[in-house]
């Protein structure tokens, strides 16, 4: 098998609702996890994409996702909403979750939703899409395992909790941002190591506390927060609004997914829908985004930059690309899809071994 291959992303998607409705999952949940993870493979976020599958089918297999939750949104105010997810899969208690923000939102401007006892939901940009989609502003918060210190310390405690929001734009483009607040995400260190390469120095510490360029030695160790307590605090905020407010695992109890398969992982989560004409028109509003985008973008360049993006932007192109071309992959990342495919009896994902479009 050649360094890279391709999949064509409705082959991707159709592949993963086989393997997840061969697990008993119900085909509209199936369908909602296969189109968070292939998105995110689209937008170029490969460690939250298909190679997460054979991981989440594990922790199916073992008892510790629900593969059929009952998700009933319990109103707890005009405007508020708290949903116990059951262990269920992230992707679909958290869309869900946003649905429900956005249906409060419609009626009273603004709509908040809680989750609790859920499980990893993948990129959080897929639940600001969907509400982009909608035509809302949108903020999600979620809480992780234990993996980057507090600032000042070299024990694991904080998530590597990532924090999305989105304006939709006028004319021109839409806001997107989907960050942690860690210097470099554990996925992208478990990408490294499966692809036997050298992390930066200043990603993280390994499990003595010192720098280390080595992924393998990192995953022992804690990942380093981006802007010192900045980060650090970025990561309490999360664990606040998607852990302590919502009833859900905090302070470094939400259950590691890769290395503890005794009990559920108990993930919280927070959900913003606004309407984006509450302050001033929609027409004013689009007329000001634009303003902002076109601004954003002719700022005078700094060296080495040819432009300037807004967050989103990057994704939004290597969607169209990859559309076109196929969605890239590793041997290392396919072979364990294809040993799912083989023990649960459903047809081999089919690769290229050259771009789609080429």
């Amino acid at each position: 098998m050649s360094e890279r291959v391709f999949v064509e992303h409705d082959e991707a998607d159709a592949f993963a609702k086989a393997l997840l409705a061969a697990h008993g999952v119900p085909k509209k949940d199936a369908a909602t996890v296969a189109a968070c993870l292939v998105r995110a493979d689209l937008r170029g976020v490969d460690t939250h994409g298909l190679v997460r599958l054979p991981g989440y089918l594990d922790r199916l297999r073992r008892g510790l996702i629900n593969p059929k939750p009952k998700l009933l949104p319990k109103r707890v105010a005009s405007t508020a909403a708290a949903l116990d997810g059951q262990n269920g899969f992230g992707f679909v208690i958290g869309t869900r979750a946003m649905a429900e923000a956005i249906s409060l939102a419609r009626k009273s401007g603004i709509g908040i939703a809680s989750a609790r006892r859920s499980t990893h939901f993948g990129m959080a940009a897929s639940y600001v899409l969907q509400a982009l989609d909608a035509g809302f502003v949108s903020l999600v918060f979620t809480n992780a395992s234990a993996a980057m210190p507090p600032w000042g310390g070299r024990e694991a405690l904080l998530g590597t909790s990532p924090l999305a929001a989105g304006a939709p734009g006028g004319e021109l483009a839409p806001f997107v941002l989907d960050m942690s607040p860690a210097v470099a995400a554990r996925g992208k260190i478990r990408i490294a190591e499966k692809r036997g390469e050298k992390i930066p120095l200043g990603y993280a510490l390994d499990g003595e506390g010192r720098p280390t360029t080595d992924p393998a030695e990192a995953l022992k160790g804690v990942v380093l927060p981006i802007g010192g307590p900045k980060g650090s605090g970025l990561s309490m905020l999360m664990d606040i609004f998607g852990g302590v407010l919502s009833g859900a695992a905090f302070a470094g109890d939400v259950t590691d997914q890769y290395k503890v398969f005794d009990r559920p992982q108990n993930v919280g989560h927070f959900f913003l829908a606004m309407r984006p004409d509450l302050f001033v028109s929609k027409k004013e509003y689009r007329a000001r985004m634009d303003t902002l985008v076109e601004r954003v973008r002719s700022c005078p360049k700094a060296e080495g930059f040819d432009e300037i993006l807004m967050p989103g932007e990057l994704e939004a192109r290597e969607e169209e690309r990859r559309r076109k071309g196929g969605i890239p992959y590793s041997p290392a990342q396919i072979d364990p899809l294809q040993n799912e495919a083989a023990r649960s009896g459903v047809a081999r994902l089919d690769v290229s071994a050259t771009p789609l479009d080429s």
